[in-house]
């Protein structure tokens, strides 16, 4: 399903525009592409990980399919649902098999979903490719596989590599230590092999990563300890330093760490991209508890830097746990013509797009608020805001009140329609969201202006999972069919 939705491509180091059939040529990757330059192809279906543990319902989590076909009877609906076979597991990210790169050959496709669990250190492989809106259950690798082979647990995100396998990241060790690592599985059988680091290596709090082998690179991120962030959020974790502010540079081919980048201002840096032109040397990471987007790029002597390019203020407030409150940006993403950037700020309740055709001067060119926790009526009071004039209204959408703050996203590939999801991690929402807990969470579809720049609240599409079958669920990431913005790597 992924293809170039390129018209043409902004050369990130020139001021030169070089259309897409020029850039065709010179990036050996988009020969995969299973669309010619230009064209696209509007998403069906969504796949999203939903979560019971810390919400009143005892059953697994499991993966819903959504209809986001207009002109489908069952748009806006649920159609399958498929229960993991145990419980508290936490499903979060998700991956695929096979690489983008991997197109062409015959003996690869992109059939089965690899959900790691962030709790239980689980890996469920999800066949997808038999009956798409009907996915199943196609293998379960064990902690213990994990925990004996490689010494890590509580995962994270899920990549596959143009060598066939498939690299997850661990935030820890069995313990709940923050020793971190990465997962190497193969990419046909799922067995566990190993560590993708060399024997004695670790990724200090290990949460995200995101690889570009032209420049032999792997950066990864960092967010906390699993024992500091496995029931909920505590400040003086913060001021003990608890928490991660570094980004890790890696070799790609020696599998081995090279520089650490401590972020100024850069606490929790979470979510992580590098620009999708292959030969790119930069790209973004969203800080969440900094509140801020820094750039990272490549010197000419080698080494990597960072610079903070984004800020979004705290609010002065009372009636929360703090005297300030941080956006807490939690999901970012660039989409497919490396354009915009898009965020969300879990907390202060808002989206925004940026115009990154200079990366080292983001462009504000959209914003929307849908929900969070300084809505009018609501428990919090601002007293000082850099920002706003007024605390913003709450959002209801066909009747329903939405609870808790936009946090994952997706775009599509023609970069026209922007989904959200409002939940962040089950023990996070019942501390900050407690209505999230009760009500469930919603998905969202933002109509985006691609030319100018400019978000539009679809006020006719909502998918609440606060009437699943089986009681209030918590949706996270969003995936399509074949691959998206955030789970393609181009060689």
């Amino acid at each position: 399903m992924l293809l170039t939705t390129l018209q043409r491509y902004w050369q990130p180091d020139t001021p030169e525009v070089i259309p897409v059939a020029q850039s065709y040529q010179m990036w050996e990757v988009w020969t995969w592409l299973p669309y010619p330059p230009g064209g696209h192809e509007r998403e069906e279906i969504v796949y999203l990980p939903c979560i019971y543990r810390n919400t009143s319902t005892e059953a697994p989590d499991y993966l819903a399919t959504v209809d986001v076909d207009p002109k489908s009877p069952q748009y806006c609906q649920v159609i399958h649902r498929l229960p993991m076979p145990n419980m508290k597991d936490e499903l979060h990210h998700s991956g695929w098999n096979t690489c983008s790169s991997c197109f062409g050959d015959s003996t690869k496709s992109r059939t089965k979903l690899m959900l790691p669990c962030l709790i239980s250190s689980r890996i469920y492989v999800v066949d997808v490719g038999t009956e798409p809106r009907a996915p199943k259950l196609h293998k379960v690798i064990e902690p213990q596989d994990i925990h004996a082979k490689c010494d890590l647990g509580y995962l994270h995100t899920s990549h596959c590599l143009a060598s066939g396998e498939v690299m997850i990241s661990a935030l820890g060790d069995p313990k709940g230590n923050g020793k971190g690592g990465f997962v190497l599985l193969d990419g046909e059988t799922f067995e566990v092999k190993g560590t993708w680091e060399r024997p004695g290596g670790a990724a200090p709090l290990g949460y995200d990563f995101w690889y570009q082998p032209r420049h032999n690179v792997m950066i990864s991120t960092e967010w906390a300890a699993p024992n500091v962030l496995r029931d909920g959020f505590n400040p003086a974790d913060v001021q003990a330093g608890l928490y991660g502010s570094c980004l890790h540079v890696w070799d790609w081919q020696r599998h081995e760490m090279v520089q650490t980048l401590h972020l100024q201002d850069g606490l929790i840096p979470l979510e992580i991209r590098f620009l999708h032109n292959p030969a790119a040397s930069q790209g973004f990471v969203g800080c969440a508890l900094g509140s801020n987007i820094q750039r990272f790029y490549k010197n000419e002597g080698g080494t990597w830097s960072v610079e903070k390019v984004i800020q979004v203020p705290p609010k002065k407030v009372k009636g929360w746990m703090l005297p300030e409150m941080p956006s807490l940006i939690t999901d970012i993403l660039l989409s497919l013509d490396d354009r915009f950037l898009y965020f969300s700020n879990w907390l202060h309740g808002d989206l925004r797009q940026y115009d990154i055709s200079d990366p080292k001067r983001p462009r504000l060119t959209g914003q929307l608020f849908l929900g969070g926790s300084i809505v009018k009526g609501g428990p919090v009071q601002v007293l000082e805001d850099q920002e706003l004039k007024s605390q913003p209204e709450p959002l209801v959408v066909k009747g329903k009140r939405v609870a808790g703050g936009p946090q994952m996203i997706q775009l599509s590939l023609d970069g026209k329609r922007l989904y959200v999801t409002t939940s962040l991690y089950s023990a996070w929402d019942k501390q900050f969201y407690p209505d999230l807990i009760r009500e469930g969470s919603v998905m969202l579809q933002i109509d985006v202006d691609t030319e100018k720049g400019g978000l539009k609240l679809n006020p006719n599409f909502l998918v609440d999972f606060g009437k699943e079958p089986l009681g209030p669920a918590l949706a996270h990431e969003l995936r399509y069919p074949g691959g998206d913005c955030s789970s393609d790597i181009w060689l």
